[in-house]
């Protein structure tokens, strides 16, 4: 076979992981929101009812992303807020990117702290830092709704809904989808139940990696090259 059909077939492979690995997420989640419910939990007292509106997960928001922010936002709603307030704005004054490395260290912690999931996590530490940054600039130069997480109705950028800038999210959108399938690459869903039970190791994580060629780690760091060029 082509080398090229190698390539494909590799990160078509990584990709299936991570949809696998995505959905079983999902599936934990609307579990727990069905149990929540069935328990009496997960609603919002308005004037005159309650409405139940408890949302563990948005799907849409992982599989069709924006930018990798709106996915790890959306992956875990009530673990991203409790991240946010207690973690990250506590740990601002430190700065924002070590604020950042703070609170994907925690969710590495909470998670078992198993090699690879660190791996993940502090890769998306880095990922979502450089491309909230990137955007941001790019949203001041372009003065345009290119931002991480989408602009208010009243915003003050001059370029909102433009062809150009459909066509920048679009692109932000396809590189997320493009980060995600690597970062899944780990959670292999053909690996043997040995290897499963016993975690994944340094070695298992590199082997992965590697055979993707770093690519979204070197992506990364193009970006952040790019965001200090345009500064």
């Amino acid at each position: 076979p082509l080398d090229g059909d190698r390539l494909l077939r590799k990160w078509l492979r990584a990709y299936e992981s991570a949809v696998s690995f995505h959905f079983s997420n999902y599936f934990v989640g609307f579990l727990s929101e069905a149990t929540a419910t069935l328990a009496g939990a997960g609603f919002t007292e308005k004037k005159d009812h309650l409405e139940w509106d408890l949302t563990v997960s948005k799907p849409l928001n992982v599989e069709l992303p924006r930018s990798m922010v709106e996915v790890v936002t959306s992956w875990n709603l009530p673990m991203s807020y409790w991240l946010n307030n207690y973690v990250f704005k506590n740990a601002l004054r430190l700065g924002t990117f070590s604020a950042v490395l703070v609170t994907y260290a925690a969710s590495a912690l909470l998670h078992g702290f198993s090699f690879h999931l660190a791996a993940v996590l502090l890769s998306l530490a880095f990922i979502t830092y450089v491309e909230h940054v990137l955007r941001k600039r790019l949203a001041r130069i372009l003065s345009a709704c290119v931002l991480s997480k989408r602009c208010p109705p009243d915003c003050s950028h001059q370029h909102r809904l433009g062809l150009g800038v459909r066509a920048l999210n679009l692109l932000f959108g396809a590189l997320a989808i493009f980060h995600l399938a690597y970062l899944g690459s780990l959670f292999d869903v053909d690996v043997d139940d040995t290897t499963e039970e016993q975690g994944y190791g340094m070695a298992y994580t590199v082997h992965k990696w590697s055979e993707l060629s770093w690519a979204s780690h070197w992506v990364t760091f193009g970006c952040w090259i790019f965001y200090r060029l345009i500064g």
